[in-house]
C-alpha cells in the first residue's frame, strides 16, 4: 500500500507508480496539487520511465510528457526539455475508448499534446471537479 501522500511533481507520480492502479490515482491527485499551484517546477524534473514496470508499452510515460506538455500550454509555461526524450511518443496510436464512434469522436478533440503523442482521449480528460 501507498503513501497518502499526494504527488506534487510528475515525478513522483512515476516514483509511487508501481502499478497501472496507482498510476490511475497518482495522475489526478497531481492535477488538483498543480491546479491548486501551477507552478513550472512540478513539471520540470524528468519522471522515470514506467514501461518496464507497468508492461504497457509505454504508455504511462507518453501520457506523462502529454501531461506535462498540456499544462505547460495551457499555463504559458516553458515546456520541459524531457517531453521530447526517446520513448515519451507511442508507437501505435491508444485511444482510452475502444467502440469506433469514440474513437472518431477522439481523433478530433483530443488535445494537442496527447495526439502528438498517439494518445487519443477526451477533450476534458484532464479536468478535475
Amino acid at each position: 500500500m501507498r503513501k497518502s501522500t499526494r504527488p506534487k511533481t510528475l515525478a513522483e507520480v512515476a516514483t509511487i507508480s508501481g502499478d497501472a492502479d496507482t498510476f490511475g490515482l497518482a495522475v489526478p491527485e497531481f492535477l488538483d496539487e498543480f491546479y491548486a499551484e501551477p507552478l513550472p517546477e512540478r513539471l520540470e524534473e524528468e519522471p522515470r520511465t514506467m514501461m518496464a514496470v507497468l508492461k504497457d508499452d509505454g504508455l504511462a510515460d507518453a501520457t506523462l510528457a502529454a501531461i506535462a506538455d498540456h499544462l505547460s500550454r495551457q499555463y504559458k509555461l516553458k515546456p520541459p526539455s524531457w517531453i521530447a526524450g526517446p520513448g515519451r511518443i507511442l508507437a501505435n496510436p491508444w485511444f482510452a475508448l475502444k467502440s469506433h464512434g469514440g474513437r472518431m469522436c477522439m481523433l478530433i478533440e483530443s488535445p494537442p499534446a496527447f495526439r502528438e503523442r498517439n494518445i487519443f482521449v477526451s477533450a476534458n480528460s484532464l479536468s478535475r471537479a
